[in-house]
Order: C-alpha cells, then sequence, then structure tokens
C-alpha cells in the first residue's frame, strides 16, 4: 500500500513538472511574439517619423541662411521736413539725355529730379539710351509710368511730357554737369538762366555727391526712385506674376545676379575658367568697343584684386559653403551666359534647381519685350527686390540698386560676397589645402558682417582726397540710411 502510494505521488510529481514547463515555454512564446510585435511597430513608427521629419529637419538646418537682419525699428521715411519748399520754374526748362542700362538710367533720372529742384526748373520727362551695348528702342513709357511719375512729383517739381511748342526753338545750353556735385555747384549752374530757358544735359548718371547735401534734397532723390519711377504697367503685371510661380514651386528662392555675360566679362578683362578661343573672343571686343578705354588687362590681377565676377561654379562653392541646402530654388537675375550650358552647368552640377525668366513665362507673355533688354532687366530688378535672398556675382548698377532698395525696404536679406577674400579661399580649395568644413567656417565667417544688416553708408577709404574721394564713396543708392532710413524719434519733428 506504502509503496503504490508513493508510486503515485511521482508521477503526480513529473506531470506537474511536465506541466510547468510546457506553460512556461508557451508563456516565453507568448512574450517573444509579443515584443516582436512591438519592436516590428516601433520600427516602422521610426521609418514614418523619419520619412516626415526628414524635409523638416533639413528646412530647421537651413532656417539660419534665410533669416533676415533685425532691422531696429527702422523704417523708410521719405516725407519732406517743414522747412521743404517746391519748386516752380515756370520758364525754365531742363532736357536730359539719360545714359547707360536701366539701372545707371533710373539712378540718373532720381538726381535729374533733385537737379532740377535745386535750379528750380521744370523737368521734361528724360530721353533715355538707344545707343548703349543693348542697344534698346524703349522709351521712357515703355519703360516707366510716366504719369505715375509726374503725379507722385507734381509736389515737388513741374515735369512735363515735353518741351512746349514755343520753347522747341529756343537755342539751348548743353552741358556735361561735374560728376559727384554738391548744392554750390548747382546754385553756380543757376546763372545759366540768365541767357538761357532750357539746358540740356547729356548725360544723367552720378550727377549729384553721395553725401553733405540737405536732408530734403537726398529724400527727395529716394522719393523720385523708390515712389515715383514705377514700371510701367505691363511690366508690373508680368513681374508680380512671375514672383507668384516662383512661390508655387518653392516656399522661398534666392535672386543671383550672375553676371557672368559677355559684355561684363570683355569689359572687365575676367577670362579665369575660359578656353583660350574665349579668352580672345572677349580682348578682340573688348578692343573693338571705342567708349572703352582700357584695351590690355592683366586677367590674374584682375582677379586677384576681387574686380571680376565670379564664375558660376565659383557660386556654387560659394553657396554649398554659406549652408544652402541643394534643392535651393536659385533664379537666374541675367541675361545669356557667356558659354551658355557649358559654364552654367558647373552651377547647376550642385544646384539644380536653377530658373530663368524664360521658364517661368510663356513665349507670349515675353513675346512684348523682345529686343528690349531694358525691359527684360526690370523683370529681373522685380524678382530680385522681391526674393528671399539676393546675392550679386559683381558689383555693378543693378546689384547696387537692388541692395538699397531692398534696404530701403526692411533690410531684407543680400548677401554681397567678398570676391578677393573668396579668391584666395577658393584658390587655397583647389590646391587640397582646405577641406570642406574649414572652407565653410572661413565663407561663413568672411560673410558674417556682409548679409544686408541696418548700418550707415560708408564713406571714402582713409587717406584719399580729392574728387577721388567721391567716386570711391559708398553710392548714395546703395544704402539711402540714414537720410532716408530712419527710426521714429529721429523722423520726429522733421
Amino acid at each position: 500500500m506504502v509503496n503504490r502510494g508513493h508510486r503515485t505521488t511521482r508521477r503526480t510529481s513529473h506531470f506537474s513538472i511536465t506541466l510547468y514547463i510546457f506553460l512556461l515555454f508557451v508563456f516565453s512564446i507568448f512574450v517573444f511574439v509579443l515584443y516582436s510585435k512591438d519592436i516590428s511597430e516601433d520600427e516602422q513608427n521610426r521609418l514614418v517619423v523619419s520619412e516626415k521629419k526628414e524635409p523638416e529637419s533639413e528646412e530647421n538646418a537651413d532656417n539660419s541662411v534665410w533669416e533676415t537682419s533685425h532691422s531696429h525699428g527702422l523704417h523708410p521715411c521719405v516725407k519732406p521736413t517743414v522747412r521743404y519748399k517746391a519748386a516752380l520754374g515756370w520758364n525754365r526748362y531742363l532736357t536730359v539725355k539719360s545714359n547707360g542700362g536701366l539701372n545707371q538710367m533710373r539712378t540718373g533720372i532720381a538726381d535729374m529730379v533733385a537737379v532740377a529742384h535745386v535750379m528750380n526748373a521744370t523737368l521734361v520727362i528724360p530721353q533715355l539710351d538707344k545707343r548703349s551695348f543693348w542697344q534698346d528702342s524703349s522709351t521712357f513709357s515703355d519703360i516707366f509710368d510716366e504719369n505715375h511719375f509726374i503725379e507722385t512729383l507734381q509736389g515737388d517739381l513741374r515735369i512735363l511730357k515735353e518741351l512746349p511748342k514755343e520753347i522747341e526753338s529756343l537755342p539751348r545750353a548743353r552741358k556735361h554737369f561735374t560728376s559727384w556735385s554738391g548744392m554750390g555747384y548747382y546754385e553756380e549752374m543757376t546763372q545759366l538762366w540768365k541767357e538761357h530757358q532750357v539746358i540740356h544735359v547729356a548725360k544723367s548718371d552720378s550727377r549729384l555727391a553721395n553725401n553733405e547735401l540737405p536732408l530734403d534734397i537726398q529724400r527727395l532723390r529716394c522719393r523720385a526712385l523708390y515712389n515715383a519711377l514705377r514700371f510701367s504697367p505691363p511690366i508690373e503685371r508680368l513681374g508680380k506674376k512671375l514672383v507668384d510661380r516662383l512661390r508655387t514651386r518653392a516656399n522661398r528662392y534666392v535672386a543671383l545676379h550672375l553676371r557672368y555675360e559677355k559684355d561684363m566679362l570683355s569689359f572687365t578683362g575676367c577670362t579665369y575658367g575660359l578656353t583660350e578661343l574665349e579668352a580672345e573672343e572677349l580682348r578682340v571686343m573688348r578692343e573693338n568697343t571705342n567708349h572703352w578705354k582700357i584695351k590690355v588687362i592683366n586677367s590674374t590681377e584682375q582677379r586677384i584684386d576681387g574686380f571680376c565676377p565670379l564664375t558660376p561654379k565659383e557660386v556654387g562653392l560659394f553657396l554649398q559653403a554659406l549652408g544652402y541646402p541643394l534643392s535651393t530654388l536659385i533664379y537666374i537675375a541675367a541675361g545669356e551666359i557667356y558659354g551658355g550650358n557649358t559654364h552654367l552647368s558647373e552651377l547647376t552640377s550642385r544646384f539644380p534647381n536653377v530658373i530663368f525668366k524664360e521658364m517661368l513665362a510663356t513665349p507670349e507673355e515675353l513675346r512684348g519685350f523682345a529686343n528690349h533688354a531694358s525691359q527684360t532687366a526690370a523683370l529681373d530688378y522685380l524678382i530680385s527686390v522681391e526674393s528671399d535672398v539676393f546675392i550679386p556675382s559683381h558689383s555693378g548698377n543693378m546689384a547696387r540698386a537692388v541692395e538699397g532698395h531692398r534696404r530701403f525696404l526692411g533690410h531684407r536679406k543680400t548677401i554681397t560676397p567678398d570676391r578677393k577674400g573668396l579668391v584666395e579661399i577658393f584658390d587655397k580649395l583647389e590646391a587640397g589645402q582646405l577641406e570642406g568644413p574649414s572652407f565653410s567656417h572661413l565663407v561663413k565667417h568672411l560673410h558674417k558682417n556682409r548679409q544686408g544688416a541696418p548700418r550707415k553708408r560708408a564713406g571714402a577709404p582713409p587717406g584719399v582726397k580729392g574728387r577721388a574721394r567721391s567716386r570711391l564713396e559708398e553710392p548714395f543708392y546703395q544704402n539711402p540710411h540714414p537720410e532716408c532710413i530712419c527710426s521714429s524719434r529721429t523722423q520726429v519733428g522733421k
């Protein structure tokens, strides 16, 4: 009896152990399956989150390259002071021949508005240059809103579309007003009214000094350029359409004034990166252009001194070093790039999202602007002013005018490359003396204070004297601060 019970107890014990092991095994499998499911879901969630956040993290990482400098409460101030009086000039007339390209003419016309006011004259709508490099036959009303120009400035001076018939046949005093002249010079010129009713000005560019002019004259220049010289309705309409189309392609875009055009390279004598055949073509063009005084130019010295426009390859390296993502939408505000895709590909290989106005507008929309370089340049100007970032590859008339306008509108981000400093860095990179991170650091450091932050207009370099001083001062229209950009405090009581 005792042995039988013992055997029963042993069988029960073995069964319990087996059952326990079986249940433990089942539980282990259940836990493993459950854990594996969690891992799988976790992994999927991470992938989904990663897919969703990848563009966001790229965007967040690049926010700094789009940020505009703080304006410190500065705003446009162009209203005249309480001492200001409009010019009458009922029997004195100033006729003007505006010279140069679009922006040279624009700033020159604004100067002539101020000169007519100082000389107490009636301004006749200027004639535009039709013999410049671009051979543009456009009239004033083709490019600008003529009626708006006259109406906007009616509180400043009298402006007529043409000379009165009875005045046309009268002899005129033809003058080449001295560049960068001040109030004293033009007050002297009023002596011409004793013998003439009409003074014809052969050139309009840079007729006024940048500095040391009365506040009211400086503000009149700004009213003329930023308020009165509005582009003609067809240009304004198409310009707005093209900006809107850019915004549908990307939230933000860079306007790149890529002055890698035949005339610019020939004029500056810059042949770096070109073939011998291309360099010779530019030399012949410079030799055959009569009004270009310098015929023999050392291209290497020009580049080292920072006088050459950046090449498409250098622009690509520059944008990469600053931290712009490769997907950045870049609008090329320029004419035909010299060498076409051969040279442009050195930029597009790094930043493929490059676009021209011909890719934004339809052929029908551009047909009316064909063979009118100043009108198409006006489209580039509008798109550049409205861009999130503006970068000029060379400091020409358009670069300076757009920079000044963007400062006037709230110090929109404008990066002006330090070409002389960049050449040294580019050459070190080319020679293998720099690596990517070091290159990027040097470029960013070099341009830390070249991004359109508020500052007063710079004077001439130290030690420069005489008339050269006026020529080397920062142009008024490149930075109209402090006269036309001020704080509320400085505006009060004016």
